[in-house]
């Protein structure tokens, strides 16, 4: 018998009585979305901002551009920083005035 042909078999013999693996896939949702950012948007070119937070993920700050466009920001910038900051408050003032 040739050399092949008895790998080939044999291989398919190991993978046919294999236990199965125990690994789980990995979701889509815990996926990150953002693997590089950009540091330099004009504030003027956004159209909207999403804020994701997934588990194992850093916290993800995608823009809209007014092009249609979405590019992952860094959200270290000190402008984004600011903006975040202000929402935050406005947030707490809502709640505290109910």
């Amino acid at each position: 018998m040739d050399v092949k042909i008895l790998a080939v078999v044999a291989v398919l013999m190991v993978m046919m009585y294999a236990p199965p693996a125990q690994a789980k896939p990995i979701s889509l949702v815990e996926r990150c979305y953002c693997r590089s950012t950009v540091n330099s948007v004009p504030r003027s070119y956004i159209r909207e901002l999403r804020f994701i937070h997934t588990p194992n993920c850093p916290f993800q700050v995608i823009a809209k551009l007014k092009s249609n466009k979405e590019v992952c920001m860094n959200p270290e910038i000190r402008w984004l920083q600011q903006y975040l900051k202000n929402a935050l408050n406005k947030i707490k003032k809502t709640k505290q005035g109910n």
